[in-house]
């Protein structure tokens, strides 16, 4: 099986015969560090470990993807925020914002050569050198999250309660500092961009505002990706599906509290019911969008059994999920027993 033709078909809506086991978040897990010798924090830095690390998982699990970065603080970070790169089993995490209001906000003209963002652009090259049949999926920051990580998150929902129209304008700006960040990774081709908005999540903020002021611009952003793309959103989404499924992305990425069965019936019926070419059910292939997950990585893959990883493995695919993955980023100190057990479960899923 090739693994790349496989996920792009997926992703493109098309018949597959086994349906692809990746990670379109975080999967860097502390064992795989120790065996390849390739840890945080230098493999956030170190363009050759973080594509090692990155593809880790594929060579120790059999997982069907490369993945990179590790965190969602590279753009903050090349903007001027500023960072603690964490530790061995300790993500990065912002420490502060570097605005306080849209007035005092300045991105710097060359922000894609500060920080970490030349690291991931060479580790991109370094994958696409190293293994050029396996999948390269490459995350970013998406733009409402963004505009919290510029302004503090605090400070963004409460101008979302006392002042709509900055908000507007924090994310536009971030929208625009995003589209350049993409345009320079898919100058390098990779196969999936990942748009993670963890803080346009329902568990932070109004479906309504969703709809009204996240959603538009990650139209924008699915508009202006050229490659496969993913929208991951974190939290119980069940409310806004229909929604994260009209924007353009070929896939979305659902934590394990979103019922499958019916996302994708919701999803479906939405898009036959609309009128043919309706940009706002379907992608560009006029395919609806793919379902990727939700494998609980809080607690399945991080503290579970082999039995209990294969047995939610086993019901995700037979609710339906299009492309089976980790729910979310997948926790630091998680076995790798646990992510080849969701591997073997796939295999013995389809007789393979």
């Amino acid at each position: 099986m090739n693994l790349k033709e496989n996920l792009l078909s997926a992703l493109s809506g098309n018949d597959v015969d086994v349906a692809p086991v990746v990670s379109v978040t975080q999967l860097a897990v502390v064992e795989a560090m120790d065996k390849t010798g390739a840890s945080w924090t230098e493999a956030h830095t170190d363009p050759e470990k973080m594509a090692k690390l990155g593809s880790s998982l594929y060579e120790l699990a059999g997982l069907e993807c490369a993945r990179i970065p590790f965190c969602l603080t590279v753009e903050a970070e090349a903007i001027g925020a500023q960072v603690d790169l964490g530790g061995k089993d300790k993500p990065p995490h912002l420490l502060s914002a570097p605005f306080s209001n849209t007035n005092n906000i300045d991105i710097p003209s060359d922000f894609l050569d500060n920080g970490r963002i030349p690291t991931v652009l060479k580790a991109i090259e370094i994958l696409k050198e190293t293994h050029e049949d396996l999948p390269i999926v490459v995350g970013i920051t998406g733009p409402f999250t963004l505009a919290g990580h510029l302004l503090g998150v605090e400070n963004l929902v409460k101008l979302l309660k006392t002042d709509i129209n900055e908000v507007e304008e924090q994310v536009e700006i971030s929208l625009d500092a995003t589209m350049d960040y993409v345009e320079a990774i898919s100058e390098l081709e990779p196969d999936v961009i990942c748009v993670a908005e963890p803080t346009a999540s329902p568990e932070l903020i109004d479906p309504l505002q969703f709809k009204s002021i996240a959603k538009p611009r990650l139209e924008d952003l699915a508009s202006f990706i050229d490659v496969k793309k993913v929208l991951h959103i974190c939290g119980s989404t069940q409310g806004i599906i229909l929604d994260m499924a009209s924007i353009g992305y070929d896939g979305i990425s659902i934590e394990e509290k979103v019922d499958v069965v019916k996302a994708k019936e919701d999803i479906l019926s939405h898009s036959s019911s609309s009128p043919a070419g309706d940009c706002c059910s379907i992608n560009k292939k006029g395919s609806a969008s793919k379902i990727v997950g939700n494998i609980s990585t809080s607690q399945t893959l991080f503290t579970g059994t082999v039995d209990d990883v294969k047995a939610e493995v086993k019901k995700a695919l037979d609710d339906g999920v299009d492309i089976l993955a980790p729910s979310c980023g997948v926790a630091p100190l998680s076995p790798i027993t646990n992510i080849k057990a969701m591997v073997e479960a796939r295999n013995e899923y389809y007789n393979i």
